[in-house]
């Protein structure tokens, strides 16, 4: 194995591994958490964002996706376009496919629900009307909500990219 490779490996293994357990933790631990102790939650999700969080993520879904495709363009070029219809280089393909759609999913849909979460949720510390803040509070719950799905479904794709690389090799 020539350094390139290994780099990339170690790159795209490492940062795959923060990226899907990450995303693992937010919906199964994280979220649910927050959700439960209701506003004070928010706190933590604030202190998140100064920390970086909704940066650093999808920084290391990027680096992930990267290394991941020059693996995948170095394999093509070592054994051709046939090699994508073996088990191997099929499990590879439906992996990277499905990390993609977990990243397009985080980055486009769930990241921007979660920034508006935050804006409306300063605009709740400024002194509001009665009928404002309902309606404030009202758009926060739905765009939460929206935030959860899509969390949801990005650790399905990511789920999805894992196993299928993870047993990619013994197919």
């Amino acid at each position: 194995m020539n350094l390139p490779v290994l780099v990339g490996r170690i790159l795209h293994v490492g940062l795959g591994v923060f990226w899907a357990g990450t995303i693992f933790f937010v919906v199964f631990f994280l979220e649910p958490s927050i959700r439960s102790v209701g506003p004070e939650g928010g706190r933590v999700m604030q202190a998140l964002q100064k920390r970086g969080f909704l940066v650093i993520l999808p920084m290391v879904a990027l680096l992930t996706i990267l290394s991941g495709a020059y693996l995948y363009g170095r394999l093509l070029s070592e054994s051709g376009m046939g090699w994508v219809t073996t088990p191997y280089g099929g499990a590879l393909s439906i992996g990277g496919v499905a990390a993609l759609l977990g990243f397009g999913q985080g980055f486009f849909l769930m990241r921007p629900a979660t920034l508006k979460v935050a804006e409306l949720s300063a605009m709740l510390a400024g002194n509001q009307e009665a009928g404002e803040r309902e309606a404030t509070l009202a758009e926060i719950g739905a765009m939460k909500s929206r935030s959860r799905t899509h969390a949801r479904w990005v650790a399905l794709w990511l789920g999805i990219s894992v196993l299928t690389m993870a047993v990619a090799r013994y197919l």
